[in-house]
């Protein structure tokens, strides 16, 4: 039990690579909170959760929202009293090429996957500050590093993701709070099942392991990273992506 009792905010946690990893801490004792602004699905997720014997608090909320994301931190603590770590997973894509992107498709990727970030960090990094004990662990992305044709927002959102991994990991480390980043490549998903056949050859032979991620191997990172195991491990952006990018 990795993470005994260790009370855990995840975003985007109740589909996808989010709700993996949440899964993936409570199998390791971590009490959880998961926030996400799908209502149906953040439903579900809390009962299976819940009947797998996880304890968890469920949440609905706008990460790009101030006055969400300072009502999800202050109903964490009234129910657990802390927040020991913070997953910063929510994200979204609106992808088309440069010239043909909206002002809107740009301003909705860039306010969930970046100012969510740093919403949800700043609430939470006040917390973890006050008891000098904390980890944060950003979800970015491989696109954040190389970029990536059509994805001009989701590119500079995480890119900006791991800018500001950085940054906060120089400013909280004095309080002990460890911040790093994730930056996965391609990993199994409901998005990656809907490709052709013709797109998922192409994607593959980028991958020198031959094969797409897993949600999995992105959890099991995310509990190494925020257990004591890594300790000594703060500002880095690991990239989880079968050797993609070398």
């Amino acid at each position: 039990m990795l993470l005994k009792d260790k009370v855990t905010l995840v975003t985007g946690g109740a589909q996808g690579i989010g709700r993996t990893i949440a899964e993936a801490f409570a199998k390791e004792g971590a009490k959880l909170i998961i926030c996400d602004v799908n209502e149906e699905n953040l439903k579900k997720a809390e009962e299976e959760m819940q009947k797998n014997g996880a304890q968890v608090l469920a949440l609905k909320a706008n990460v790009s929202s101030s006055s969400d994301v300072d009502e999800v931190v202050r109903k964490s603590l009234d129910n657990y009293g802390t927040i020991d770590i913070l997953i910063n997973n929510a994200g979204i894509t609106r992808d088309n090429l440069m010239l043909r992107m909206s002002e809107e498709e740009w301003d909705a990727v860039l306010n969930i996957n970046l100012k969510g970030t740093f919403l949800f960090t700043k609430a939470c990094s006040k917390v973890m500050a006050k008891k000098r004990t904390g980890c944060i662990i950003n979800v970015a992305s491989i696109i954040g590093v190389i970029g990536n044709a059509g994805q001009a927002n989701y590119a500079a959102s995480k890119a900006g993701v791991i800018g500001l991994t950085k940054t906060a990991a120089k400013e909280f480390a004095k309080r002990n709070v460890r911040v790093n980043a994730i930056a996965p490549g391609f990993i199994q998903t409901a998005m990656t099942d809907k490709l052709s056949e013709e797109i998922r050859q192409l994607m593959l032979k980028e991958i020198p392991l031959g094969r797409f991620g897993q949600p999995d191997d992105v959890a099991s990172l995310a509990v190494f990273l925020a257990s004591e195991n890594a300790s000594y491990i703060t500002g880095q952006v690991i990239r989880i992506d079968g050797g993609m990018v070398i």
